[in-house]
């Protein structure tokens, strides 16, 4: 499919994009390689190839939910710039 400058003028029309002659000719030429290239794609025999989201294989990176101690209160509030009887002190930010 070889893609035409009126095309391009038309796409660039209806997304409102003002462009100079230049650039109407860059883009023929860009979106006719594009186009050329989905083409090329189409033509591989793709008949059994599982469908696939990624590139390289994925592994869910989630650790393993167990229970564990936790750091404690002190620890927690150790770098608190303000703690008051074990928590946290923020400002107050209703009236």
């Amino acid at each position: 499919m070889k893609i035409t400058r009126p095309e391009v003028e038309h796409v660039a029309r209806l997304a409102r994009l003002a462009l100079d002659d230049g650039e109407f000719d860059a883009l023929t030429g860009e979106m006719d390689a594009i186009l050329g290239y989905v083409a090329k794609l189409q033509e591989l025999d793709t008949e059994g190839i599982v469908p696939t989201a990624h590139a390289v294989p994925m592994e869910n990176a989630f650790r393993d939910d167990l229970v564990k101690p936790s750091i404690g209160i002190e620890a927690a509030l150790q770098n608190a710039p303000d703690a008051a009887d074990g928590c946290f002190r923020v400002p107050k930010v209703i009236e």
